[in-house]
């Protein structure tokens, strides 16, 4: 078989599986980037050594544990503790101040994988004297990642590079003020979780997620198709107040979106969006 033939083939297996996955178990990565997927499911069919897809697929059906690892492999779990500093210099310089009108702050991390970007606003809403009155809901479909994001622990072996982005993200203290030390591992704060709901919410598949102020959603949409991108962003949209804020990764954007009209721009650089107060008309785009 030739390297034509057997992407062909890749191609076939990958869509029976995910059709597989969501029938059966009811988590839909069908709009996912096809290179994503196959990178990792072929990744995961070589540590579990089998001959094909469609082997790894038997598994799934019939092996939780295996239906677990993929849904870890199949997650976005890049993250880290105040990740771009300059996204963060921008959240204190230019969506801080529009923070400080409201009485009290609703804030939604939306994928938020094992949690750090989240203790990230939270040390930030802090300094910035906001956390009391802000409720910071952090949400992904990954049981594990949740999880984790919920202990707040972390290796000790990233701390020097956490250390170095708090600092250049414009932090006030000193960052281990907010971790205790433990052997190999560093403990969060236990302030910093006392306004944070850890929930599960699939962004593909789930609903509305109440009004917010503020919605954060760094590096995932990346990994959706033209599609489902939209359809996401059609979720934040109506999730947002108006005049509420939008973030993306630096290498997303809403500028093809077609529901591009309804913000205007904060920064073009770190991707922070506001929703307009009046907004077009909804139904000339749906």
């Amino acid at each position: 078989m030739n390297a034509h033939e057997l992407n062909e083939l890749h191609t076939i297996e990958i869509s029976l599986f995910l059709e597989g996955l969501f029938r059966q178990h009811g988590y839909d990565f069908r709009n996912y980037s096809q290179a994503h997927l196959k990178r990792r499911l072929l990744h995961r069919m070589k540590l579990l050594e089998l001959k094909s897809i469609s082997q790894l697929q038997h598994e799934m059906f019939y092996n939780p544990a295996v239906l677990q690892q993929i849904l870890y492999d199949l997650s976005i779990n890049v993250t880290e503790m105040f990740r771009d500093p300059t996204f963060y210099q921008a959240l204190r310089s230019e969506v801080v101040p529009l923070l400080k009108t409201y009485p009290f702050i609703k804030i939604w991390h939306a994928g938020c994988s094992t949690g750090e970007e989240v203790y990230s606003m939270a040390i930030l809403l802090k300094e910035e004297g906001l956390y009391d009155r802000s409720q910071i809901y952090a949400t992904d479909f990954n049981q594990k990642v949740l999880k984790t994001a919920k202990a707040g622990i972390f290796s000790i072996e990233h701390i020097r590079d956490y250390t170095q982005n708090y600092q250049k993200a414009g932090g006030k203290e000193s960052f281990s003020a907010y971790y205790d030390a433990d052997y190999n591992s560093v403990i969060m704060d236990s302030s910093l979780r006392k306004n944070v709901v850890f929930a599960d919410h699939n962004l593909v598949t789930d609903g509305v997620f109440a009004e917010m102020h503020l919605v954060i959603c760094r590096n995932v949409l990346i990994y959706f198709d033209r599609q489902l991108q939209d359809r996401v962003i059609h979720l934040f949209l109506n999730s947002l107040a108006p005049g509420g804020v939008l973030c993306l990764g630096n290498k997303e954007n809403i500028q093809f979106s077609s529901w591009a009209n309804h913000f205007s721009v904060i920064s073009p650089t770190e991707k922070i969006f506001k929703k307009l107060y009046s907004s077009p008309d909804p139904l000339k785009n749906a």
